[in-house]
């Protein structure tokens, strides 16, 4: 096993803060030129963007390799079994129907002004294990069935959803951006969770329904005809099919000859296919499919509360650090879901097997964009670039919660990467963590998630999956989507400000 050392006490280099301060901001502008204009994948262009910081500050090529590969190695191994965990969670619900369950349950029992806080709240519900684009795919066929059929604006229901989705995703961990924060400034989770909701509950609020309200009369979006969902007949044949002959297998899925002729290949993330044949599937109950997204957010947050209120050689307070743990808890709700949305629905081992490994595959990018970005995180810090920031926001009287949403702002601007904002952001200030206590930390970690948040438009790909999802214009989706994520910035860091008052 290799064991990688915590960074150097001393920079890596005697440049000048002149120098520094160019390094850094050649660095960046390196990561922004590559990723906006040069269309480079964010994974190179964080590595190349790490190299340009390190030569222009004259740390020797050997150390700028073992400080980045420092970096991407305590990055993956605070965060990446999380996201990999939180994956399985949401592609089981995916999978399953249950998350399709929890919209259709809530939705259905609402109707006329109700139905954009229901929709706000199915996707803040749905968001918190979900990854954004997982539940954009998942909630926008809801949305423009719902629109159609009930006669109301798409965009005064479909801005409520995608603002439940995106607050859980900037916000709430154990999603990757808050992760990253929290593993880069040393925050705790328990705490950046329950502060992170608390923030979000009005954030969603203003970002959704009323502002969703608003702009609805401005942005006269109808349903596009080629996305709205068609019901599959239910009386379907059952019988063993010959290849080719168009049937469907047990499972509802059309039969092809490689089914028959390849079975069970075992790639990873591979389709896993079952001998053609009668299977009892059913629906899994709306309370699996509820708990399986608490479950993990619970035991956390018992963690947090037993740390403010128990002792620490209770053994209530050691039995709530190990089951709050974030990899203890997320490892939960899986084994949950794997039993109560997978074997009690009626799939087998093979299949439940198949979507855990198919959940893997589409979350590779982000795991390496995070990885490279703790690398880059990690150079930034041994030059001594993040030493030299906090004593100039020091010396200003800068807040840190300020300077850490600003850093983020401007990041999440220029790349479109919410990921690469929250990264670079806390690298910078993560020499100010340092003088805080455990809940102004916390704050901190939230306040550069709100700034990753900031006014997605033409350069972020959630953009354009918004603007396709929805027929939109792409003046149309500035003016809903890029000014919805603007709001969100603006409202959760005041309540990030709001909180620092009372804590």
């Amino acid at each position: 096993m290799v064991t990688l050392l915590a960074a150097p006490a001393e920079p890596l280099t005697n440049a000048g803060d002149t120098q520094l301060v160019l390094a850094a901001l050649l660095g960046i502008a390196a990561v922004v030129l590559l990723i906006a204009w040069g269309k480079v994948h964010p994974f190179l262009a964080l590595i190349l963007g790490a190299a340009v910081l390190g030569v222009v500050a004259a740390v020797p090529v050997d150390k700028i390799v073992t400080s980045f590969s420092g970096g991407v190695g305590s990055t993956v191994g605070g965060v990446g079994l999380l996201i990999a965990l939180g994956a399985m969670i949401g592609g089981l619900l995916a999978e399953s129907g249950g998350a399709d369950g929890i919209v259709e349950r809530v939705v259905g029992r609402v109707s006329g002004t109700a139905l954009p806080w229901a929709m706000a709240g199915v996707a803040a519900l749905i968001g918190l294990p979900l990854f954004f684009e997982v539940g954009v795919v998942l909630l926008v066929p809801i949305v423009l069935l719902v629109s159609l059929r009930v006669n109301v604006p798409l965009m005064k229901i479909g801005i409520p959803a995608l603002a439940g989705l995106s607050v859980l995703h900037g916000l709430v961990p154990p999603h990757p951006g808050p992760l990253v924060a929290i593993d880069a400034l040393g925050a705790n989770l328990g705490q950046t969770l329950a502060l992170g909701l608390l923030v979000a509950i009005p954030t969603v609020i203003i970002a959704g329904p009323v502002f969703g309200n608003f702009i609805a009369r401005y942005v006269p979006a109808t349903a596009p005809a080629e996305l709205l969902p068609t019901r599959r007949d239910a009386a379907v044949d059952r019988s063993p099919t010959r290849p080719g002959d168009g049937r469907l297998d047990a499972d509802g899925d059309l039969v092809t000859a490689d089914d028959l002729v390849n079975p069970g290949t075992g790639r990873p993330g591979g389709a896993i296919d079952e001998p053609v044949g009668r299977r009892s599937r059913r629906s899994p109950a709306l309370w699996a499919a509820v708990v399986t997204v608490l479950l993990p957010v619970v035991l956390m947050l018992l963690r947090a509360i037993g740390e403010l209120t128990l002792g620490e050689d209770t053994a209530g307070r050691k039995a709530l650090d190990i089951a709050g743990t974030p990899i203890i808890a997320l490892l939960a709700g899986v084994i949950f879901a794997m039993i109560f949305l997978g074997y009690r629905s009626g799939f087998s081992r093979t299949q439940v097997s198949g979507f855990l490994g198919g959940s893997l595959p589409p979350i590779a990018g982000i795991l390496l964009i995070v990885a490279a970005g703790g690398g880059f995180k990690q150079v930034l810090v041994d030059a001594g670039v993040g030493d030299l920031v906090a004593n100039a926001a020091d010396g200003a009287n800068l807040s840190p919660l300020l300077l850490g949403w600003l850093v983020a702002v401007g990041i999440r601007v220029a790349t479109g990467s919410a990921t690469v904002a929250t990264i670079t952001a806390a690298g910078i200030v993560a020499p100010l963590a340092a003088t805080l206590q455990g809940p102004e930390v916390a704050l901190l970690a939230l306040a550069i998630g709100c700034g990753s948040l900031f006014f997605s438009h033409v350069n972020d790909a959630g953009f354009w999956l918004v603007k396709e999802y929805f027929g939109l214009t792409v003046g149309q989706t500035i003016k809903s989507w890029s000014v919805m994520e603007t709001i969100i910035s603006m409202v959760g860091f005041l309540g990030v400000l709001l909180l620092d008052v009372f804590i």
